[in-house]
């Protein structure tokens, strides 16, 4: 179990990284969004790339940073039933939740862009827009964050069964001491 806990050290690692660099494309967002902003307001004048850059931008956050999101704890969850169950079958819930759907879809989400990707990548395709920018690096970023995302579900689920078994503290970023 610990050369497993290990694997999820750096997979958590890996998604911390992936954070901290994401912080810097948030902050590139609002510059060039204000930018685009304050442009448009004093010399009447926009482009489609200014406009496309923006939307790159909050794509790569919000793909890039779904597996950090899943390791802080703090995706959606309605626990109307779980919050009733004792910490032992919430954490079974949780295992059994990632391994039926929530690894099945990062998978399939890979599987089915990837021929995409490739096609996009291959083709250099371009916006249709006047002025855009390249699509393909849009694309991209698709099978990169899933695959982020499905490894910390990994790592998710190696921690709640160390948990489980004695091997490992609470993961559960409410119930750790250490968060």
């Amino acid at each position: 179990m610990r050369g497993l806990l290990r694997v999820c050290a750096a997979i958590d690692a890996l998604n911390v990284g992936v954070n901290y660099f994401a912080r810097w494309l948030v902050l590139a967002a609002i510059l060039l969004s204000a930018g685009n902003a304050i442009i448009r307001k004093l010399f009447n004048y926009s482009a489609n790339s200014l406009l496309e850059g923006q939307w790159y931008l909050f794509s790569a956050v919000f793909l890039l940073c779904a597996g950090y999101t899943l390791l802080r704890g703090e995706h959606v969850r309605i626990d109307i039933i779980a919050s009733h169950l004792s910490r032992r079958a919430q954490v079974i819930v949780d295992i059994l939740g990632t391994l039926i759907f929530l690894l099945p879809f990062t998978v399939a989400a890979v599987w089915f862009s990837w021929p995409q990707v490739v096609s996009k990548v291959l083709s250099g395709e371009v916006s249709s827009s006047a002025g855009g920018l390249p699509l393909w690096p849009a694309w991209v970023l698709i099978p990169i964050g899933f695959s982020l995302l499905g490894l910390q579900g990994v790592s998710e689920v190696i921690k709640r069964i160390a948990f489980l078994t004695g091997d490992g503290p609470d993961p559960s970023p409410a119930h750790a001491s250490h968060n």
